[in-house]
This record gives structure tokens, C-alpha cells and sequence, in this order.
């Protein structure tokens, strides 16, 4: 619209006549025709409570003008008029009856006045002569057949058939000195041909099978038992939600009373930091004190190097690409080279990988033997940790509100750890 005089025009200033720019055209005629002060939409102020919004109209002013003015029920009172007439010759196909139960449906208002049209368009039609009649009908039926395409073929009226072809037979477009040239078989304007198949090859059947297994193999869960554990997840965490249950003492995202962080910051946690804790592994270890406690659980069953390990690559992952190679080495010496001080228990796949992988250290070079670490630790020892007397212990002293020795020492226990052991 911007280009003003030249809109609908080619480079040689000749009128575009191409069906998309004929679709444009009769677009345009409609939207001027709507924006007519006198018999286009509708258009008022619409008052609210304390306010007036101007130049409003609504979606059924559009449908009802749309009806009125462009008369949309024509296919309608075709097809209509079709079932009165001669039905071995002009039987409805398929798919027109398909069509004209869903005009029927969606002008249920108006059928009794359509009906009326089309019973009087076939009492003047018996009238005329019957050769007149038959080139009538044959008329009628070819501009519907263009206008109202059988699915699947191409509407001449909305879309450029020589772009279309070009589009679905790309194979059949040979190339000139004079540019691309189309293949010199002629196609139905209406009737686009299916192009051709190629039997698919054995390494093709093979990848197919491939993929199905893939397919067959993958994890699949019903819709009932996805929303139940939604809601069992949602009921786990509706006490820590501050917008649906105020968190004590005040909630820091109405006020500006900061005492809620700074006991979520505390090392002294409270009943239901400890609470969620048991909820999953990782919400002990986002928690500082839920990791020292569990570190601490770890030591005294002689396995923290799991957790050392774990905790020692994510630091790895957050380190200046500069530093990375020379981690890469020292957590190799200590936790997976041989006779490593700190050794860890690994599968003979993941070794093997992550062997590999230390010739050309990165940021994820330890990512195989990590989530075998983080599988061994979330299977075997968290549970052990929830389950364990000590954490039991100090949910229950939270509830009640005393403090006890968050984890007594294992005799066992190294000095440092003994060392270390703190009160709540």
C-alpha cells in the first residue's frame, strides 16, 4: 500500500494479473467497502464504568455485515438447489454433501430463507428450455468446480498454479539461457499430479526399523497418571509457595521485612527447610546445611568421595575456560587415575569414556561418570541418609522446637569431622 500508484504493478509498469494479486485486489475492495461511513461496519462508543472507549465494533457486526453484503450463502443455495433437480445427473459427490452440512450448520438461522431461494431458482429453471438448461447447469457446475476445488487440488482463484507446480514438482523444472522453463507436459489447472515414488532402499528400510524401535523403546506414561503425580507435586510443595500460604514470620515479596531470607540463609534450619530436605536429593543439596549434612552422613559410611567428586565438577563446569585443562588433571589424579587417594566407583563404560575424554579436557569432559555418581548416590545413599536416625531425630526436634546434635559422631569419625560437627 505504501507504494502507492505502482502496487499491482510489474518492473514494466504493466498491471499484475496473477491470481495472488487478484486475491489482493478484491481484499482491498473489501476493506474499503467496510470502512464506508454509510454502509460499511457499524461502528459507536462503547461506555465502561468510568470510561468511554471510542470506534469500537465487534466480531458479529464483521460476520453480519460480511453475510449481508457479500453473499456468502451462494455456495449454499447451489448445492441446495442441486438436491432438487435431477439426481442422476446432478448427485451430489461426497464431499458437496459434506459441504452443504456444514452450511446447513452454520446458517441453521437462515436455511428456511435459503431453501426458499433455491426453490425458487429451480422453479425458473424448469421453465427454460432443456437444452438452455443443460448448458446453464453445465455453467454453474464448472464456475463451482473452480471456485469450490474437490480437496486436495489446487484453487486457481487464490493461489498462482505456476508457482504451485513449480513448488510440488521441483524434478519436472528444467533450466535455460532464458531463465527456468517448465516442463512441456501439460497438467490440469485444477488436478496437481502426485509426484513420483522411488521404492525406498535397503539402508533406508533400515534406518525406518531403526527409528521404530527407537520409538517403541521410548518411556511413555498415561495422562491420568502425569496430572496425578502434577498434583501429588503440587501438594508437596503448597506450604512453600509465599503467594498461596504467607510464609512466617512475614511475607518479604508484600513488605519489606527481610527476616524470611535471612533465616532461609541461616545455619540454623528450620522445621521446614529440614522438611524438604527428604522431598529429592537435589533439595538437599541446594540447601548449604542440607550438603553439610549429608556430606557429614557420607563420611561417617566412608563414601563422601561420591559427593567430593560430584561437587568438584559442577565447580568445574562454573570455572574461566583458561583453568579448565589444569582441573581437569587434578580431578583426574585424585578421583580416577590409578591408585587416586580418593578413588570412585565407576562402570567400565563410563571409565572407558571418560578416559577419552581427559585427552581433550572441557567443562564436561567428567559428564558420563558424574550422572553414573549422582545415580549411585541418589539409589543407595540418600535414601539410607532419610531413613537414618540422625535425620529422623532432627526433624522430629524441629517440630517440637529443641535443639539436639544435628549428626553424632561415628566413632569412626576423623578429628576434623568430630571437629566440625556443629549444634543447632
Amino acid at each position: 500500500m505504501a507504494q502507492g500508484n505502482n502496487f499491482g504493478q510489474t518492473s514494466n509498469g504493466v498491471a499484475d494479473e496473477s491470481p495472488n494479486m487478484l486475491v489482493y485486489r478484491k481484499m482491498e475492495d473489501v476493506i474499503a467497502r467496510m470502512q464506508d461511513e454509510k454502509n460499511g461496519i457499524p461502528i459507536r462508543t462503547v461506555k465502561s464504568f468510568l470510561s468511554k472507549i471510542p470506534s469500537v465494533f465487534s466480531g458479529s457486526d464483521i460476520v453480519q455485515w460480511l453475510i449481508k453484503n457479500l453473499t456468502i450463502e451462494d455456495p449454499a443455495v447451489y448445492l441446495c438447489k442441486r438436491t432438487m433437480q435431477n439426481k442422476a445427473r446432478l448427485e451430489l459427490a461426497d464431499y458437496e454433501a459434506e459441504s452443504l452440512a456444514r452450511l446447513q450448520r452454520a446458517f441453521a438461522r437462515k436455511w428456511e430463507f435459503i431453501f426458499m431461494q433455491a426453490e425458487a431458482q429451480a422453479k425458473v429453471d424448469k421453465k427454460r428450455d432443456k437444452i438452455e438448461r443443460k448448458i446453464l447447469d453445465s455453467q454453474e457446475r464448472a464456475f463451482w468446480d473452480v471456485h469450490r476445488p474437490v480437496p486436495g487440488c489446487v484453487n486457481t482463484t487464490e493461489v498462482d498454479i505456476k508457482k504451485s507446480s513449480r513448488m510440488r514438482n521441483p524434478h519436472k523444472t528444467r533450466k535455460s539461457v532464458y531463465g527456468l522453463q517448465n516442463d512441456i507436459r501439460n497438467h490440469s489447472p485444477t488436478h496437481t499430479p502426485m509426484p513420483e515414488t522411488k521404492p525406498p532402499t535397503e539402508d533406508e528400510l533400515q534406518q525406518q526399523i531403526k527409528y521404530w524401535q527407537i520409538q517403541l523403546d521410548r518411556h511413555r506414561l498415561k495422562m491420568s497418571k502425569v496430572a496425578d503425580s502434577l498434583l501429588s507435586y503440587t501438594e508437596q510443595y503448597l506450604e512453600y509457595d509465599p503467594f498461596l500460604v504467607p510464609p512466617d514470620p512475614s511475607n518479604p515479596w508484600l513488605s519489606d521485612d527481610t527476616v524470611f531470607w535471612e533465616l532461609e540463609a541461616s545455619k540454623e534450619p528450620s522445621q521446614q527447610r529440614v522438611k524438604r530436605w527428604g522431598f529429592s536429593m537435589d533439595e538437599a543439596l541446594k540447601d548449604p546445611v542440607g550438603k553439610e549434612q549429608f556430606f557429614k552422613f557420607l563420611e561417617s559410611e566412608f563414601s563422601s568421595e561420591n559427593l567430593r567428586f560430584w561437587l568438584a565438577v559442577e565447580d568445574l563446569k562454573k570455572r574461566p575456560i583458561r583453568e579448565v585443562p589444569s582441573r581437569v588433571q587434578e580431578i583426574w589424579q585424585e578421583f580416577l587415575a590409578p591408585g587416586a587417594p580418593s578413588a570412585i566407583n565407576l562402570d567400565s563404560k563410563s571409565y572407558d569414556k571418560t578416559t577419552q575424554n581427559v585427552k581433550e579436557p572441557g567443562r564436561y569432559t567428567f559428564e558420563d561418570a558424574q550422572e553414573h555418581i549422582y545415580k549411585l548416590m541418589k539409589s543407595d545413599s540418600y535414601p539410607r541418609f532419610i531413613r537414618s536416625s540422625a535425620y529422623q531425630e532432627l526433624l522430629q526436634a524441629k517440630k517440637k522446637g529443641r535443639n539436639i546434635p544435628i549428626f553424632p559422631c561415628h566413632k569412626n569419625c576423623t578429628p576434623t569431622l568430630r571437629a566440625s560437627t556443629n549444634l543447632l
